[in-house]
């Protein structure tokens, strides 16, 4: 059996601007694309050609058939994905500003995604080298946060490797330390901790990656992934310290770089049968400059999930980049 990226969180719609350097209340026209951070780097991962899977709800109602249209056109596995009448599918409004950076309006009180429940998700999905891949979005207070702690259990049971990227969306929280106190809940159970380096020091109070590495290893965390933009990225790890500078390019829209950055990191474990025995012993260098390269491509296109590249494109960046 294929070892598979199993993705938990939300899948929505998001509405790009057609227009940039727009504040959100003054944009005009949007165009519609299939995203959600899980959703995206399950994306990521199937179109390099690895397999992925969603755990996810949408609702049943017209976003949702186009979301799941979207992801089959993903060759991402749907079939854990449930669709219910009780709430619809969630939207996201984005704003730009002419270097690509992001505003966001979410529409998810409640959202179909959010009533996952522990009860929805099946054991029989984990096996030893699957990656478990989730966010914070979906933390919230809502019965898809229960699901998530039933997903790590399994994935732990199973030993699977976990990631997490918290991907901060303070919109989303009344108040950003029930956020805070939320991530440093999950954050133990990751084998693989990434975060930007604007999220540091929200994490762990301070900017000093030395004084804030004290505060990320724990728990199970092994690896901390830190993502610096254009200025490419860190990998930490109690053997040392990995870097790549990363990729210049035109940035037109910076949604789903991160996502396109952790999902190509993840593709290349489990194409390497890497597992939480054999994790440490990896050569990071060449991951890290295969993930720079997708997320440098995603972040020089419009939108997110359609923005993950094929194998052959990456492997042009670099090539180009010698």
């Amino acid at each position: 059996m294929l070892s598979k990226l199993i993705s938990i969180g939300e899948v929505l719609v998001d509405f790009i601007p057609i227009q940039k350097d727009t504040k959100l209340k003054d944009v005009l026209s949007y165009e519609r694309m299939a995203g959600g951070a899980p959703a995206n780097v399950a994306a990521c991962v199937s179109k390099l050609g690895g397999e992925s899977i969603v755990l996810s709800k949408l609702g049943t109602d017209a976003f949702g058939d186009f979301l799941i249209q979207e992801l089959k056109d993903c060759k991402i596995d749907t079939t854990e994905i449930l669709r219910t009448n009780e709430a619809k599918t969630g939207l996201a409004f984005v704003s730009l500003d002419n270097n690509g950076n992001r505003d966001f309006s979410f529409y998810r009180n409640p959202s179909a995604d959010m009533l996952l429940n522990e009860l929805d998700i099946n054991e029989n999905l984990f096996s030893n080298s699957d990656i478990l891949h989730f966010c914070s979005i979906s933390l919230i207070d809502a019965p898809i946060k229960k699901a998530h702690k039933i997903a790590l259990q399994y994935a732990i049971k199973h030993n699977c490797i976990i990631s997490f990227d918290p991907n901060i969306r303070l919109p989303l929280w009344n108040n950003p330390n029930d956020l805070k106190s939320t991530i440093l809940e999950f954050m133990p159970y990751a084998h693989i901790l990434k975060i930007s380096d604007d999220e540091l020091e929200f994490i762990t109070g301070t900017k000093n990656i030395e004084d804030a590495l004290t505060k990320l290893f724990i728990g199970n965390v092994q690896l901390v992934l830190l993502t610096k933009g254009k200025n490419g990225c860190e990998l930490h790890s109690p053997k040392g310290l990995v870097t790549h500078p990363g990729f210049k390019v035109q940035a037109k829209d910076t949604t789903g770089a991160g996502d396109g950055f952790i999902g190509a990191f993840l593709f290349q474990l489990l194409q390497n049968k890497r597992d939480i025995v054999n994790l440490l012993d990896t050569d990071f260098y060449p991951l890290l400059e295969f993930a720079n390269a997708v997320g440098a491509i995603v972040a020089s296109k419009k939108g997110a999930m359609k923005s993950m590249p094929q194998i052959n494109e990456v492997y042009n960046v670099i090539k180009k980049s010698c």
